[in-house]
């Protein structure tokens, strides 16, 4: 069951502004026809950013409803005529350009269409070209219309003859048929560098042919000769409704109160998480959403060592995600959240379904059974789901947070879709990677991701200490050796960071409000737990070492700072590197009751398997914000007993 658009409609026209609000359709319209009273920004202008300026936290945090806090629109945008780039900002409330900023030597994420449409004219436009024809027919391809090619970011391996120029690696493959899997057939060897702002080829890199491989590798359903019998429907059903409320991007869900919000390069945001306790809501998270993420591969044959790709940096995330589908994407009683996006011109549309949120049964919350009086008392949990997916050409990625009744929150991605392939020689087995089907290649790789954190456990001022579990040393006190006990240790300055996951010392670490106390008269805190989590394999002096600097270490903090907002820096597309995180905090600010801002980086080590072709099953990895000292006690305690709801062969009861 999805919530009703009129619904949805009626409800949002009773709901004033809130400051964290997204633009709207019409504010996004307005602020680019202001934008483009901007002579620098010549005739036609594309635009890479149109966002909300987020207002300053104060004036967010002490806002009243029916308040009026300044709104104001931030915009990037791009002269393709000379290739200059511009900040611009933006009044909503007076219509003026209150900012107009050149930024040089810069180059903005992938400007493309709606739904790529643009490149998608571009892409006919380069399979046609007769150099690239010719290039095809060395190959044996004889028909150009098959093929696909997809533009991946160029990175920066300081070649001369690409500074100052706006570049793609155009990436092929050639399909057998209109509508199967290209995918299964790399055209390896053949790479085409695209001139973003002349749309022209810059150059065409034949580095030898190999046969084209074999097989298909099709996964769609009128693909597959026949499906499973045995399954039986698992429905879904919220008789009553589901448990949460939404008023406009206000959402309250049990004891949970936040709001969500979305841009176009971090996709997903949660905004002002609270949880109520006894009777008062305690902050714990002013801001939650990813900062940054790259996938860097592990090949260093012809150009794939120039795979590593920021898809939120280079590409935006938020402009590739999905419309979802009831049943398919979720199940359940769905709530449906739209986002406003735009076009290359500055035209905005808004995009259905694009967030997604329900509640999920998630097994025994707590139990115990005294056996002497012969009394069981269980509670089963349930959490609030907030997710949506996005494809980055050939990945599927799902961002989801989960907020759980006992106070913890999950942050947790999903990744499927189709490994990236190239193509060897028969009888050749690459180093490198993995044969996924004959001929087809797909390379050792690694995904890491950081999402950025601006705590707020019990207000403000917060602390950070890393939590080890050591052996505590025999003496008197543990003749038997048996003893071992917690070091904390304060993490008081940025040049503290970053830190590294230890499991052997089961570390973690915790967000802590000194001047804010628990029963037992501890500061309360909340905790950093890792889950799965890699470092890079790349060698130090490697050029993705300095443009992903963020992925050197696993725990990063600096102080709060509102536009510090990116790990690798606001501009990471062919960048150089040393921007964002290792430059901010080379001031070496002090982080003792402070504004603190988290900064988790995690990863994902993907050696392909043959269980990954030709789409792979998904994958899971992410970290936990869990309560540590923040309550008195266990606060699900009141979670009430559950009802039977299942068809029993006996008595059946809770």
């Amino acid at each position: 069951m999805v919530v009703d658009d009129k619904v949805k409609e009626a409800v949002a026209e009773e709901v004033a502004q809130h400051p964290l609000d997204p633009l709207s359709v019409e504010e996004i319209d307005r602020a680019v026809g202001i934008a483009k009273t901007d002579t620098h920004l010549g005739e036609t202008p594309l635009f890479e950013t149109i966002v909300m300026r987020e207002p300053d936290k104060e004036q967010v945090l002490n806002y009243q409803t029916g308040n009026h806090v300044p709104r104001e629109a931030f915009l990037v945008a791009l002269n393709p005529k000379n290739g200059e780039v511009y900040e611009l900002l933006v009044s909503l409330d007076t219509d003026e350009l209150l900012e107009s900023k050149h930024i040089t030597g810069v180059q903005p994420a992938f400007i493309f269409g709606d739904q790529e449409t643009n490149f998608l004219e571009f892409e006919s436009k380069i399979k046609h070209d007769t150099r690239f024809v010719a290039a095809l027919n060395r190959r044996g391809i004889t028909n150009p219309d098959l093929v696909m090619i997809d533009p991946w970011p160029i990175s920066n391996f300081g070649n001369k003859s690409e500074e100052g120029k706006r570049l793609a690696v155009g990436r092929c493959w050639v399909r057998r048929e209109r509508t199967d899997n290209g995918y299964a057939r790399p055209i390896e060897g053949l790479s085409v560098i695209i001139d973003l702002n002349k749309s022209e080829i810059f150059e065409i890199q034949d580095f030898g042919v190999v046969p084209i491989p074999p097989e298909d590798g099709n996964y769609a359903a009128r693909y597959q000769e026949s499906f499973r019998t045995d399954l039986k429907p698992i429905e879904i059903t919220q008789p009553e409704g589901p448990s949460f409320t939404v008023t406009g991007n206000e959402v309250k869900w049990q004891k949970w109160q936040l709001r969500v919000g979305y841009t176009p390069r971090e996709g997903l945001v949660i905004h002002n998480v609270t949880y109520e306790d006894q009777g008062k809501a305690r902050p714990i998270l002013y801001r939650g959403a990813l900062s940054e993420m790259v996938v860097p591969y592990g090949d260093p044959t012809n150009d794939h060592y120039k795979k590593q790709v920021f898809d939120s940096g280079e590409v935006g995330i938020g402009k590739c995600a999905n419309s979802l589908e009831l049943g398919c994407d979720c199940l359940g009683e769905i709530y449906y959240f739209d986002v406003s996006l735009y076009d290359i011109t500055g035209k905005a549309g808004i995009q259905k379904n694009v967030i997604c949120m329900h509640e999920e049964d998630f097994g025994v919350l707590w139990k115990h059974t005294d056996n002497r009086i012969g009394e069981t008392e269980v509670r089963r949990s349930r959490r609030l789901v907030v997710s949506f997916f996005t494809t980055v050409g050939n990945y599927e990625y799902g961002f989801f947070w989960y907020f759980y009744q006992d106070g913890s929150i999950d942050y947790q991605v999903k990744l499927t879709g189709v490994v990236n392939s190239s193509a060897v020689p028969p009888n050749v087995k690459p180093k490198n990677g993995t044969l996924v089907a004959p001929q087809v290649v797909a390379h050792n790789h690694q995904h890491y991701f950081n999402v950025r954190l601006d705590m707020m456990v019990d207000g403000q001022q917060n602390s950070v200490y890393e939590v080890d579990t050591v052996r505590d040393p025999i003496s008197a006190d543990n003749q038997h050796g048996n003893a071992f006990s917690v070091k904390k240790t304060v993490l008081s300055e940025e040049n503290d960071f970053p830190r590294k996951v230890d499991p052997f010392a089961a570390r973690y670490w915790t967000v802590a409000n000194h001047s804010s106390h628990n029963y037992m008269g501890e500061p309360v805190s909340y905790k950093i737990a890792p889950g799965e989590n890699v470092l890079p394999f790349h060698h130090d002096d490697a050029v993705i070492m300095k443009r992903a600097a963020f992925m050197t270490g696993h725990m990063w903090a600096t102080e709060y700072d509102r536009d510090e907002m990116f790990a690798a820096g606001n501009y990471p597309n062919q960048h150089a590197g040393g921007d964002g995180l290792p430059k901010w905090m080379s001031g070496n600010r002090n982080l003792e009751d402070k504004d603190v801002v988290i900064w988790y980086t995690f990863g994902h080590n993907h050696i392909p398997r043959l269980e990954d072709w030709p789409v792979m099953p998904v994958a899971y990895t992410g970290f936990s914000i869990r309560p540590s000292g923040f309550f008195d006690r266990n606060p699900a305690l009141d979670v009430p007993p559950s009802s039977a709801h299942c068809n029993c062969q006996g008595e059946c009861k809770c």
